[in-house]
């Protein structure tokens, strides 16, 4: 099937980081004329109607979310935009930013007429200079035109840590003070962004509400699936022919993506496993890619949707090294708040790199599966489960690789592994300090 453009519609004729072609295409139209003439209720109605499913990885519905926020507080409400895409193998907010600010905009003026805000901050990934820049330009752009209606929207640059998409660590660092994640309750919508009601959602969440005030809830929820209406912008990389974006409905098959539209294996590789929501989540084997890429039927198997971002892997990869590599990424972004997490993600660490270099025994493997259950759901935030997730699939689908390196005392791949040689970020920060 071809793509279906909802989110990225208009990108292959108009420049729409322009403000004249958005409108062109009746951007800051007929959706927003028709939202502004809604009240607050009806509005957030029409929202929970389209069934939008939060498109960050949580999948909580958007008019739902908005429904919470405690309207009747004397205090200002906020809307908070995470654009701080940190998840590997995640860059579907990257594109929108970069191809429909606009979009974006017009989505949040909508979203902030819903829960009665006139305060809008989008915090995007400090390292996304290029897409901030046209994200401010289309700001700057929209503000001149006198589009935004008395609502004031701020773009604010995060510093570069993967804690603040932590919707709780990013309010602390937009707030001026170190990311760390805030124990829950009191949840956001009732105490967030300045200890006032806010509500948070992702970029792609945002960038579809224009569609659903245009077209209408009804005929929004005609794409996609039942339970998960619309389409979403998946990300594919790894070791396939043609990486890169795919706006496809939900509901789209994973060997769909996969070997249609991406291309298949690159190099007549065979494929050995799939991540199918960013490094965060389970892998999956390639006897479970003919499941639907939303919410429900990936959690039905046992992994999750998460950030809609799918790294394939073929057959030179060593398991022991992905799970080594991924565990460095998250023992090295976790704030350090809770024990768990802090304590918990280097063990896993020590015990992986003595599975890969032939000290461990059988028993370690044994204890890798103790850390990870004493991590899970005993965490201040969701980093720590998200360094277990994917190393515990790893762990029980490709057993045999793992008791291999015990046995045969080292890597059975030999220096062959695709990821042979590739630093994780724990290793640059030590090989810098070799070099200093």
């Amino acid at each position: 099937m071809p793509e279906q453009k909802v989110l990225l519609a208009g990108t292959d004729k108009h420049d729409l980081t322009k403000l004249a072609e958005y409108q062109a295409i009746g951007g800051y139209g007929k959706g927003l004329e028709r939202a502004r003439a809604m009240t607050s209720e009806e509005l957030i109605d029409e929202l929970q109607r389209a069934t939008l499913r939060g498109r960050g990885g949580a999948g909580f519905p958007m008019g739902r979310k908005a429904s919470l926020i405690d309207r009747k507080s004397s205090k200002p409400k906020y809307l908070v935009v995470n654009a701080d895409e940190s998840e590997p193998g995640a860059f579907k907010d990257r594109q929108v930013m970069a191809e429909v600010p606009h979009r974006l905009i017009e989505g949040c003026l909508i979203a902030a007429h819903a829960i009665e805000s006139t305060s809008v901050f989008i915090y995007i990934r400090g390292e996304y200079l290029t897409e901030y820049e046209i994200l401010q330009g289309a700001v700057d752009e929209a503000r001149a035109a006198g589009l935004f209606g008395g609502v004031e929207i701020t773009v604010h640059r995060g510093a570069g840590a993967y804690i603040c998409g932590e919707e709780t660590a990013l309010l602390e660092s937009l707030e001026g003070k170190r990311g760390q994640p805030r124990p829950r309750p009191p949840f956001p919508p009732i105490q967030g962004l300045y200890y006032a009601p806010t509500q948070i959602n992702n970029v792609c969440t945002i960038a579809t509400v224009p569609t659903i005030l245009t077209i209408g809830a009804e005929e929004f929820a005609k794409t996609g699936v039942p339970s998960s209406p619309g389409t979403a912008i998946f990300s594919i990389s790894g070791n396939v022919v043609r990486p890169g974006n795919y706006e496809l409905p939900l509901g789209t098959p994973m060997r769909e993506l996969i070997y249609e539209h991406a291309g298949g294996i690159a190099n007549g590789r065979e494929l050995k496993a799939v991540i199918p929501g960013g490094s965060s989540v389970p892998a999956l084997t390639p006897d479970q890619i003919d499941v639907p890429l939303d919410y429900d039927s990936l959690g039905a198997i046992g992994t999750f949707f998460g950030a809609a971002s799918l790294i394939v892997v073929d057959d030179r990869c060593c398991m022991v090294q992905l799970a080594l590599r991924s565990t460095k990424f998250y023992a090295h972004e976790s704030c350090g708040k809770c024990t768990p997490c802090r304590v918990g993600t280097r063990w896993m660490v020590q015990i992986l790199e003595s599975i890969e270099n032939g000290t461990a025994t059988r028993a370690d493997l044994d204890l890798l599966d103790s850390v990870g259950d004493n991590i899970l759901g005993k965490v201040l935030c969701a980093l720590g489960e998200f360094a277990v997730y994917p190393v515990a699939s790893y762990l029980h689908k490709w057993r045999d690789e793992f008791v291999a390196h015990v046995e045969q005392g080292g890597c059975p791949f030999h220096g062959s592994s695709s990821l042979e040689g590739i630093l994780a970020p724990s290793d640059q920060h030590a090989h810098a300090e070799v070099l200093v």
